[in-house]
This record gives structure tokens, C-alpha cells and sequence, in this order.
């Protein structure tokens, strides 16, 4: 069993991404309007702006998405606040909040469980948007190569019973390496985390350990030797200072600072490395049920990278105000009809045709409220 692709290929890829990458960039550095404003500056006559918060793992396609869609219809502002899946869907219920925290829509990789519907008399909408991978990432300063971990061996790093990179478990899965004699720490969510979510609902596919004890879960009481941060980006920079660490994040919050990042067994026993490729072949067999949620925890496909999320939109499916319907309606049918394009270029994946037809669908369903 190994790797899939050669090494060609894999520079070929990496080549095309961040081209993509750079081209994107540039792009939002030339826009002359700001998808958001000031918070001191009025908003100019005849304009409206959106406001959302939520999950940490899309919010670079976000950022890309809402300021190409604000220099293509600059009556409309954006303003997205990264705060975390959790966080995202209490503000999105709208129990006892401040006026600061008040959202049009809110953004989750875990989507809304049946009790939250329940708070919002079942009028939201769970909406997927874009896909990707989560990674674990690791810093093993001088080591040479990619490391592999079988499943049990990750899901016995972060149970806390694999405590040092020599150990006999990893060892089996990188032949002919040398693995240093380093001390495991886990670099994890403090927060309520959609991100948290998926890899958990992986462990829980793979390990009956971790099922009998923890289950899927957007917040956990991590076991072992770990360190905890807010959102993916507090994830990566622990991981960047911190020798003899593993955390898992998006692939992107990886990717921006040069973090490794493993190759994972999947459930066909084969070693796949994350990729837009590995991440798209293992969401592609989706099948959303009506309410648009799903969780895809341990994928199948000798090609398929094993941890994947889809990450939902919410928002209302009538609201009061028929200009914030109108104007959540038409950000997010741009989303999925002109803003898929950039999904590739920051490592999300586009949503399979099936996929974006039901969401399509279910934007197209917003109304005001009668």
C-alpha cells in the first residue's frame, strides 16, 4: 500500500494551486470596494450590507467569494466574522444577543442539530456551500519525507495513547524512515468547532474506543498531552511553534504558513495525501437527504481522502425585511452558480453537481415573510 499519484504529479498539482492561489490574491488586492465597511462609516445611499458569522474553516473562499461578489454589485456590503462554527449558529438562532452580534446569516461545517432547528421553529435552512479536507498537520523540524498514519495510529494519537513519534504503530506505516524520538503533543479547538466536528465524526467511524467514550462532538475534552487554541488559524500557529506537534485543521490554514501534513489510511487500507482530487472523489458519492445535512465520517474509494466536510450556510428561509431576502438570496445563488470557481485555487472543493442543484433549490426557496 502507498501513496497515490507520483512525485510529478504532486509538484504538477501543487504548481497549478498556488498559481491559482496568487491569481486569486491578486484579484481581491485589485478590487477598489471592501465587501465591508468601517464600523464608524455610514453606508452610502441606496445600499444595503449583509451581515454573517460562523465557521473558521471556509473563511478564506468566504473572504474571496464576498469581495468579488461586492465589486460586481457594490450596493451590497458583506461583513463575515470568523468565529467559529459553535459561535456562528448561536448568533444565528439569535437567543439573547447584543445588538453587535445580531446576523442575516450564519455559517457552520457542523450544520444545526435537530434542537437548534427546534429553537427556530424549523424556518432555517442548511445550506452546503463548498467542501473540504481537514489535515493533521505536524511539525518535526529535520525530518525528511511525508508521514504516513494508519488509522489506528491517529486515532491512538489523539486518545493520548501514542505518546512519542518512535513508536512502534507509526513505525509500522513509514518503512525504511527514521522516526525521532520526540514527545507527541496534540494541538486542538478550545472552541465549539465545526472542524472539530468532522474529525471526530472520523474517529468515531474508525475507533470504538473513541465511540464509547466521546462520539462526534463540535467541543471536546481532548485526552493526553494537548494544547488548545480558537479557530484554525490558532490551531496552525500552535503547530508552527511547537516541535513534536500534530493538530488538525482545514487544509488551507495548513497550506498558508507550509505546515506538512500526513497521509492518511482510508477505509480501503490506502494511504491518500489531501488534495483537492482526494477530497472531491470522497464527497462525490453524496446523497443529501431534504434537509441538506449530511456528514460523510468515513468515506469509501481507494482514492477517497478519509477526512471531509462539507460547510453549510444558514440562513433563514423567510425574513422580514423583502430587501435582506432578496439580497441573501442573490449572494449565495453567486456563491454556487459564479463563486465555485475559486473553490479549487484556496483547496475547497466545488460542490458535486448533485449537491449544488439541491442547494440551488433551497436558495431560490428564501422569501419574505407573509
Amino acid at each position: 500500500m502507498g501513496v497515490t499519484g507520483n512525485g510529478s504529479e504532486l509538484h504538477a498539482r501543487t504548481s497549478r494551486r498556488l498559481v491559482a492561489i496568487l491569481f486569486t490574491l491578486l484579484f481581491v488586492a485589485g478590487c477598489s470596494d471592501s465587501a465591508s465597511r468601517p464600523a464608524e462609516a455610514p453606508l452610502p445611499p441606496g445600499s444595503m450590507q449583509l451581515t454573517g458569522a460562523g465557521a473558521t474553516f471556509p473563511s478564506a473562499l468566504y473572504k474571496v467569494w464576498f469581495e468579488a461578489y461586492h465589486s460586481e454589485n457594490p450596493s451590497t456590503f458583506i461583513k463575515y466574522s470568523a468565529v467559529g462554527s459553535g459561535e456562528g449558529v448561536r448568533r444565528f438562532v439569535g437567543k439573547n444577543l447584543q445588538e453587535n452580534e445580531q446576523v442575516d446569516f450564519g455559517a457552520s461545517d457542523a450544520a444545526m442539530q435537530d434542537a437548534e432547528l427546534a429553537q427556530m421553529d424549523h424556518r432555517a435552512l442548511m445550506i452546503p456551500m463548498t467542501g473540504g479536507c481537514v489535515v493533521l498537520a505536524y511539525n518535526l523540524p529535520g525530518f525528511k519525507g511525508q508521514v504516513r498514519l494508519s488509522r489506528r495510529a491517529y486515532t491512538g494519537i489523539f486518545l493520548g495513547e501514542i505518546k512519542k513519534w518512535n513508536d512502534a504503530l507509526i513505525a509500522q506505516s513509514n518503512p525504511g524512515v527514521s522516526m525521532p524520538n520526540l514527545t507527541i503533543v496534540t494541538a486542538v479547538r478550545q472552541d465549539p468547532s465545526g472542524t472539530t466536528y468532522a474529525f471526530t465524526g472520523n474517529l468515531d467511524a474508525v475507533s470504538e474506543t473513541w465511540r464509547s467514550h466521546y462520539g462526534p462532538a463540535t467541543l471536546v475534552n481532548w485526552p493526553g498531552n494537548a494544547m488548545r487554541a480558537s479557530g484554525n488559524e490558532g490551531v496552525a500557529a500552535l503547530i508552527e511553534k511547537s516541535v513534536g506537534s500534530i493538530g488538525y485543521l482545514g487544509f488551507e490554514f495548513a497550506r498558508r504558513i507550509n505546515l506538512p501534513v500526513a497521509s492518511l489510511e482510508n477505509k480501503e487500507g490506502t494511504y491518500i495525501r489531501p488534495s483537492s482530487e482526494s477530497c472531491s472523489a470522497a464527497l462525490s458519492s453524496a446523497e443529501l437527504p431534504e434537509n441538506l445535512r449530511l456528514f460523510i465520517s468515513d468515506p469509501s474509494g481507494v482514492d477517497s481522502y478519509p477526512l471531509v466536510t462539507f460547510s453549510w450556510i444558514l440562513v433563514r428561509k423567510n425574513y422580514s425585511n423583502p430587501q435582506t431576502a432578496a439580497a441573501v438570496r442573490d449572494l449565495f445563488r453567486w456563491c454556487l452558480l459564479g463563486g465555485q470557481k475559486y473553490a479549487p485555487g484556496l483547496d475547497f472543493v466545488p460542490l458535486p453537481k448533485n449537491v449544488a442543484e439541491k442547494s440551488l433549490a433551497a436558495i431560490n426557496s428564501i422569501s419574505p415573510s407573509r
